[in-house]
């Protein structure tokens, strides 16, 4: 391995094993259902199975991979009730911490949100489905960020997590990256205008419209 990726690692086996996990899972490379090869895994990521292991509990406890007795691990299946749940509870958790941060008006705050718009649409435009759903969750975490409840937002996050893999098989098909770019501008354009109602509208319809695709997608699995 080149010295410059190894500079890249973060400090130990167990932190970059699992960030490289997280990565396959999110990026949808190791697909729900899918089974986990701890050997062929650590072979290709050049550490021993310790290290894999370690990461592989700490995800299993986050609900992101799943144990099975004289199977092995595998990446965790939502069922389409799990997904609508959690998507629901989002719409609840996430409505409240944006109608805070917008009765906040943090200087800066739409300024952020285009930067990292620009970010969502240069992966969008290039077909990056990994970086799109990574530039999606900054967007998102910054608006909600900007209440100043970090308990609420850590709620919010394990709920994310428990999707990520879900997210990028949305964002795999162009017309469903098309529609989160026009409403993600137009979340923007309601902060700007300081517009509590129609930016957790168009929040409300954004994740109403993943559930409706992922709904479609599920049901052909």
């Amino acid at each position: 391995m080149s010295s410059a990726v190894q500079k890249r690692r973060p400090p130990t086996a167990q932190q970059f094993v699992l960030e490289e996990l997280r990565r396959a899972i999110t990026s949808g490379q190791l697909r729900p259902g899918g089974q986990i090869r701890q050997d062929a895994l650590a072979a290709r990521l050049n550490v021993s199975r310790v290290p894999l292991r370690e990461a592989l509990k700490t995800l299993e406890a986050e609900g992101l991979v799943v144990h099975h007795v004289h199977r092995g691990y595998f990446v965790a299946e939502l069922s389409l009730d799990d997904l609508e749940e959690i998507y629901r509870i989002r719409d609840l958790l996430e409505t409240e911490a944006v109608r805070v941060a917008m009765a906040r008006s943090e200087d800066g705050l739409t300024a952020a949100l285009e930067k990292i718009q620009r970010e969502v649409e240069r992966a969008a435009d290039a077909g990056d489905v990994t970086e799109m759903a990574a530039a999606n969750r900054r967007f998102h975490f910054t608006l909600v960020e900007a209440s100043g409840m970090p308990r609420l937002v850590r709620l919010i996050a394990t709920l994310w997590d428990a999707t990520d893999a879900y997210r990028s098989l949305y964002y795999t098909e162009v017309p469903h990256r098309e529609l989160a770019v026009r409403e993600h501008r137009a979340v923007i354009s309601a902060v700007r205008h300081g517009d509590t109602d129609a930016a957790l509208r168009w929040l409300h319809e954004h994740r109403a419209h993943a559930v409706a695709a992922l709904r479609d997608i599920l049901d052909l699995e």
